[in-house]
């Protein structure tokens, strides 16, 4: 069976459910320093400070921006003590993502269908409303201290005192490919079957550890989806290596299973990759022998071949067409979190061709901070 045979069928699976999804609504992060985080996504990133939430607006215990690029709408929140759940969670796991919000035409009915098949509530149905807008929430739980919240808005976001930010310059990033877990050994399909029972997702693609290993380590992954490619959730869990891999020691430092990355797809890689580079954003790099393959296996790929070389681009097919992409180096102090940028030119796998060069350019990084 072919992978565009596997992707008809997981469509036609997914089609016959009735869980009311529309996509990804925002991500948000529980952080130390929530305005630093901010500035660090306006001054590398482009994103927007378009919203604040804080003492000043009544809020007491927290402070929160809202940024958005395209259709990428991100929340950084830090608390202003140490007796927060947010501290808390900050102590344990380091800056994360602890919503992956998800928006949806009625977030009551959808809180109802997931409990109803099993999910753990994390927040009842509410309704939170101002001049701006108005939204009903609901959550629920999901891997580690992850939680998936419904958002049913009418309007924008309510809650957020607005701010026109008149200095954040975009950098090309449109919209949240997809968001990637790492979860712990032997819980990859319990957390497949999850998605499939509670939302309804079908398997998408499965990369066992042969297709994911270097000399050295070695992961597993399935991708879940809603059928229609809005919502794409891989799920990691680490298999047997020689040495550590990436996800263990995600794992370690996170402390527990959470979002390893985020991708968020541009239109012009190059463009946005370059501009990222000037602004300071550090991003894994391949060795020039990577390349010697690519344009063997690509020969007739529409790229500048100098300038792709030049970023450390990474590449690759399917029958759908090609993609670029590339990595960031982690967000923070911890080697945990990090971002993907990825322009797909009509291809809908995930980089297959390069899990090697990036996984050992992963490996040179941990090896470095003596993790490998």
């Amino acid at each position: 069976m072919t992978d565009q045979d596997v992707l008809q069928r997981a469509k036609e699976m997914a089609a016959g459910d009735d869980f009311p999804l529309m996509g990804f609504s925002h991500l948000e992060w529980w952080v130390g320093n929530a305005f630093q985080t901010a500035q660090f996504l306006r001054s590398q990133l482009g994103f927007s400070i378009v919203g604040y939430r804080g003492p000043e607006t009544g809020t007491r215990e927290t402070a929160s921006y809202m940024l958005r690029q395209g259709d990428i709408t991100f929340i950084v929140t830090g608390a202003m003590g140490p007796e927060h759940p947010v501290s808390d969670h900050v102590l344990q796991h380091g800056p994360g993502v602890k919503d992956v919000a998800i928006a949806v035409p009625d977030a009551e009915a959808a809180f109802e269908l997931a409990i109803e098949r099993g999910a753990e509530a994390a927040a009842k149905p509410h309704v939170i409303e101002d001049d701006q807008g108005r939204a009903v929430m609901s959550a629920i739980q999901a891997y580690g201290d992850t939680i998936h919240s419904f958002v049913q808005l009418d309007g924008d976001m309510p809650g957020f005192e607005r701010r026109e930010d008149t200095i954040a310059v975009p950098t090309g990033l449109e919209f949240i490919d997809h968001v990637v877990a790492n979860v712990e050994l032997g819980k990859m399909n319990y957390w497949v079957e999850w998605y499939e029972r509670v939302f309804g997702f079908t398997l998408l693609k499965h990369f066992d550890d042969d297709a994911i290993s270097t000399k050295y380590t070695a992961l597993m992954s399935k991708v879940m989806w809603d059928g229609e490619g809005i919502i794409k959730l891989p799920i990691n869990e680490p298999a047997e290596g020689l040495k550590k891999s990436q996800i263990d020691e995600y794992l370690q430092f996170y402390r527990g299973a959470g979002v390893q990355h985020i991708a968020m797809h541009t239109q012009d890689l190059l463009m946005t990759v370059s501009d990222t580079h000037t602004r300071g954003l550090q991003t894994l790099a391949v060795p020039d022998s990577y390349y010697a393959d690519v344009w063997q296996r690509m020969p007739d790929i529409d790229v500048d071949r100098a300038k792709v070389e030049e970023l450390q681009l990474l590449l690759d097919q399917d029958e759908g067409g090609y993609l670029l992409q590339i990595f960031s180096r982690m967000l923070q102090d911890r080697p945990t979190v990090f971002f993907e940028f990825i322009e797909r030119r009509g291809a809908t796998g995930f980089g297959k061709g390069n899990f090697k060069a990036l996984f050992e350019a992963i490996e040179r990084e941990q090896d470095k901070r003596g993790n490998l």
